[in-house]
Formats: structure tokens, sequence, C-alpha cells
């Protein structure tokens, strides 16, 4: 998807919101200049761009070379970027902070055209983004609300109430407006299972709280927002 979509990602309107999201994550994080984030699943750098504009070192990770390519190519000071699968990173302990927003690594592993062998594969993601922070280090993850999904199924049948993955033909497009068909599994989860898979993961789940992309706030969970995000520190 990342090499057919290339920069027109950023045209999505779910991406319009990034300076409201970083605003938030920093006051909430409490994030100072200098500091060092770890951006899993960063696709074409968005939220490391913000972040590093305001002084904050980012380091933003994804499994596409494309998306790595294209923010490498715009980066602002402060801002790097690598190609690694979120599910194999290779940090220890190394930064103050990380975040996985809007289902760019953490939400994606749970299916690929069948149901895989892990009992929870996104819980291994959260498990190598705890790895990756300092004790006492913050992590925030977004997270497709299982209750609004269920809630607002386009066929019912898309949704596998076993593992808890909704499945969908996707069509995007390239820069010279070509359209292509694609699938795309996203697992979608409840509060409780959020902090369950953060405390397997050696987190202590601070808060989880309902959101939508550009207007993250500090809100308990509902069933009528379409995402959550977990705020957790590191044991």
């Amino acid at each position: 998807m990342a090499d057919h979509m290339g920069p027109t990602y950023l045209r999505y309107s779910f991406t319009k919101g990034t300076q409201q999201e970083v605003a938030f994550l920093i006051e909430t994080l409490e994030l100072q200049p200098g500091m060092r984030v770890l951006d899993v699943g960063c696709g074409p750098g968005r939220h490391s761009y913000a972040f590093a504009e305001r002084g904050i070192h980012c380091h933003g990770v994804d499994i596409s070379q494309r998306f790595v390519d294209i923010a490498t190519e715009g980066a602002p000071r402060g801002a790097t970027f690598q190609r690694l699968d979120a599910r194999n990173l290779c940090f220890d302990q190394e930064f103050d902070a990380a975040i996985s927003l809007c289902q760019g690594a953490f939400g994606l592993a749970g299916m690929q055209g069948g149901p895989v062998p892990l009992l929870d594969p996104d819980g291994v993601i959260l498990e190598a983004i705890a790895r990756s922070v300092k004790p006492g280090g913050a992590i925030a993850v977004s997270a497709f609300s299982a209750y609004f999904q269920v809630q607002y199924l386009d066929d019912p049948a898309n949704f596998d109430a076993d593992h808890g993955v909704n499945h969908e033909r996707t069509e995007i497009k390239n820069p010279e407006g070509q359209s292509a068909t694609h699938d795309l599994w996203t697992s979608c989860f409840t509060p409780r299972e959020l902090r369950l898979l953060a405390a397997n993961a050696g987190l202590k789940a601070a808060k989880v709280w309902s959101v939508t992309p550009g207007r993250y706030r500090r809100s308990a969970p509902t069933v009528t927002e379409p995402e959550f995000l977990m705020i957790a520190t590191k044991a």
C-alpha cells in the first residue's frame, strides 16, 4: 500500500491533525526539548517531524522502505528514520518515550489472509516498544475501538469475532491519481484488552481515553469514538 500511495498518504483527512496530536502528547507524556522519542510505524514521518520541530529528537521506524525514503528526504533536524519491522525492534532502553499512532504498526499484525499462530501478535509489537524505552519512560499507543467497529460494520462478514480483526477492501490512489485496491486487516480492542496487553509487556497503563484523529483529549472510554489512546509507563 505504501509503495502505491507514496506521498499521497498525507492527503487523507486523518493525517491533518498531526500538530494537535503531538502538542497533546508532549504535554501528557511530559516531554522536554532534548529528549528522545521512538515513532513506531512512522509512515512518511508526520509525527516525527512535529516532535523534531519542537526540539524533541524523534527516530521513526517503518516496515515500508518507500515511507522511510519519503520521510528521510524532507526531514528536519532532529528527525531520523530507519526501516524496521515493529515486531523485531533492535533497541534496548534507548528512548525516553515511544509512540505508535494511527495503526502504523500496533493493530496491523492480527491477520494477513488468515489466523496467525500467536495469541496476540499485536502484543509482540507492544513488548518490542516497551523494550525500547528507559525504565519510567512513557508510551502512547492508539488502537481501533472494538465497540465502535462492531456498531458501524459495513458488512458483518468482514469482522472476525474470534480474533477481533476487521477486514476491508480499500481503494487508494498514487500521486498520478491511479487507483488500486488492497486488503487491510486491523485489530480492534477494548480498554480492558489494552490494559492486559500493557501489563504483559511490563507496562503500567495509566489511562485509556476515547479519541478521534486530530482531537486527542482526556475523555473516558465510550462506544461512540473510533479509537482509543493508551498512555502507559514502563515499570
